[in-house]
């Protein structure tokens, strides 16, 4: 088990050997997903639903990709610009039409074309002239030089600090989905205590503490824990689908995200 924290937030992450996600079964709303309707983009008389589903994966994921460029060799300000002026390079309209529908993943398109967008020397100087002076994405500098800060060193490649952070965002992601729904129930204090749970294998000898905490049975305990990390593993499974183009690479992709996290992987 890993904490692994993000600024003033600690994430529960699974390992190998603890619980998996449950595998993705295909179904009939899959097509609506937005990396789905992105690559539908060249197919569209108007391209609008695919930029704004573009620009929404966009703002979810952009700290991987800065993490990226940091790990490049480039300061903050720097990375913060070229990761704004690519973004708004990405998000142009008639960019979007040119998008390869056979690059079935989100974040395999998203490094490759930072890849590019680098080696084509897109500096902090021209950052702004050639973004066109549009900021799709804000970036608050402060903040994400203070989580950069965070980050441990030890990664071989940028592109595999990229993928670690790639996944701790989309588990940040799905907890910060989860405690919404459990607030919206007036359970927010319920989900604050037993979050803990989400990645824990064995969290049977912690039943009776977190029972006397909230007042609760053990055998309440335990129902409230199955239906956390069930909803957990649902909403995982959504987040995964809005970033790949097909239902069957769905396993593939939970499989690669948290290989993406093993110790043996960063050596």
């Amino acid at each position: 088990m890993l904490r692994l924290g993000f600024g003033e937030r600690t994430m529960l992450v699974m390992e190998p050997g603890d619980d998996q996600p449950v595998p993705h079964r295909p179904n009939h709303a899959f097509a609506t997903t937005r990396w789905s309707v992105v690559l539908a983009a060249g197919r569209r008389s108007s391209p609008k639903a695919s930029a704004a589903a573009l620009e929404e994966l966009c703002g979810a994921y952009w700290y991987p990709l800065y993490v990226y460029v940091r790990r490049r060799g480039y300061q903050c300000d720097d990375a913060a610009d070229l990761t704004q002026a690519f973004f708004a390079q990405l998000l142009e309209k008639n960019r979007l039409a040119h998008v390869d529908s056979n690059k079935g993943r989100f974040r395999s398109f998203l490094i490759a074309s930072m890849k590019h967008f680098l080696a084509n020397e897109w500096d902090k100087s021209g950052a702004q002239r050639r973004g066109g002076g549009r900021v799709p994405i804000s970036i608050e500098r402060g903040t994400a030089d203070a989580a950069y800060r965070l980050e441990p060193m030890d990664e071989t490649t940028a592109e595999r600090a990229f993928e670690r952070r790639w996944v701790l965002t989309m588990l940040d992601r799905v907890l910060g989905q989860l405690k919404a729904e459990y607030v919206a129930r007036g359970r927010g204090d319920v989900f604050d205590r037993i979050k803990e749970t989400v990645t824990y294998r064995d969290v049977a000898g912690r039943y009776r503490d977190i029972a006397a905490d909230l007042a609760m049975t053990e055998g309440a305990v335990k129902v409230a824990v199955h239906r956390l990390r069930s909803r957990y593993r649902e909403l995982l499974v959504q987040e995964v689908s809005q970033t790949v183009s097909a239902a069957e690479d769905v396993d593939d992709e939970v499989n690669e995200l948290f290989n993406a996290l093993s110790p043996q992987r960063n050596r």
